[in-house]
């Protein structure tokens, strides 16, 4: 019975001199004998905590991969379909308005599929809390869906006829459009950003450390997607922007990337493993696709491979951020060693009586 925890002396110190001990070199735990004595217990392998994970990994499924990438899809493109109704080039317009309406059918595919019933979308919207990204991101997927899809669905205004009500419709459907066409972007760049914050407000390792670069990312990787898209599309006549669009982007997006992999352990799985070579294969279309944009003006066939890398490194990118924040949560030691080096740095922060 000598040997039991006093009841005055809190478990939390007693783990710390615990914790201490086994931090300790070999040499400076070995009694002063002839050899010394034999440890008794083994260094921590940061396997599991009582056989069980030390951070539950994130329950989604590649679906919201494929959100994170449509989501950003739409809102460049709507983006893009503004730009292009402000300065007079209606076939930018259109394909703008088209990209943003069919990232919007998609996103809000992916995202049923995952939550697996349709009304627990639905339950989301029965509350709006602004301290909670998801909250805040379905109420942004709400306003800007039915905003870029009158803007896209007024495109379809010059096919109508000219007399009776469907002329009447003809009639006002450009002016209403615009005006859907620019509520839509205004919300766009919540909906490119929204999901970055989202991602970095959840335990993963490789997202939390990330809180100050994930938006900066998706936000440039969904204006090089919307580029892109639009370089395929739109005629050659009414792409330059576009061609500037996508080399600003393609450099707010590679000084993110950048930041993501010098975060230290956690920026790990950014550059290692099947996380890793999906980032970096997005890092390499980016700079073929905007190289190729650059020198794209004369050319439809260079116009039309270079949006297409671009499209492919954004999917590549989302892919890839997604899969790294899978991995850090599966490995431990992404969890437990920044932790040891937070505590040996700033001491311990858990109010048990004693410093």
């Amino acid at each position: 019975m000598t040997d039991a925890t006093p009841p005055h002396e809190p478990v939390g110190a007693r783990f710390r001199e615990f914790q201490a001990h086994l931090d300790q070199p070999d040499r400076q735990r070995r009694g002063r004998g002839h050899g010394g004595e034999q440890l008794t217990v083994p260094p921590a392998d940061f396997s599991s905590y009582y056989g069980r994970p030390i951070l539950k990994p994130p329950v989604w499924k590649r679906d919201i991969a494929g959100y994170l990438f449509s989501g950003g899809l739409a809102a460049g493109g709507a983006l893009i379909g503004a730009g292009a109704q402000l300065t007079g080039r209606p076939a930018l317009r259109r394909v703008g308005r088209w990209t943003a309406l069919g990232g919007t059918l998609a996103s809000a595919y992916l995202l049923v599929h995952d939550l697996g019933r349709p009304d627990r979308f639905h339950h989301m919207l029965r509350v709006a809390k602004l301290t909670s990204p998801m909250s805040v991101g379905t109420w942004i997927l709400t306003a800007f869906g039915p905003a870029a899809g009158v803007a896209a669905i007024a495109e379809f205004a010059p096919r109508l006829p000219q007399h009776g009500v469907l002329g009447l419709a003809r009639r006002l459907a450009p002016s209403v459009g615009d005006v859907a066409g620019l509520a839509a972007a205004a919300t766009a760049p919540g909906l490119a950003t929204y999901t970055g914050v989202l991602l970095a407000d959840t335990a993963v390792p490789a997202w939390h450390d990330a809180h100050p670069f994930l938006p900066v990312v998706f936000a440039g990787s969904a204006l090089v997607a919307a580029s892109g898209v639009g370089l395929i599309a739109a005629p050659a006549a009414e792409t330059a922007p576009l061609r500037r669009l996508a080399l600003a982007a393609a450099t707010v997006e590679a000084i993110g990337g950048h930041r993501l992999e010098r975060m230290g352990l956690t920026g790990e799985p950014y550059v290692r493993g099947r996380s890793g070579r999906l980032v970096k294969g997005g890092r390499v279309l980016l700079t073929v696709g905007t190289a190729a944009a650059l020198f794209s003006r004369r050319s439809r066939v260079l116009s039309v491979l270079s949006g297409a890398a671009l499209v492919a490194s954004s999917v590549a990118t989302r892919f890839g951020i997604f899969e790294a924040g899978r991995v850090s949560a599966r490995d431990p030691k992404y969890t437990v060693v920044p932790q040891r080096e937070r505590l040996a740095e700033h001491g311990p922060t858990v109010h048990d009586g004693r410093r």
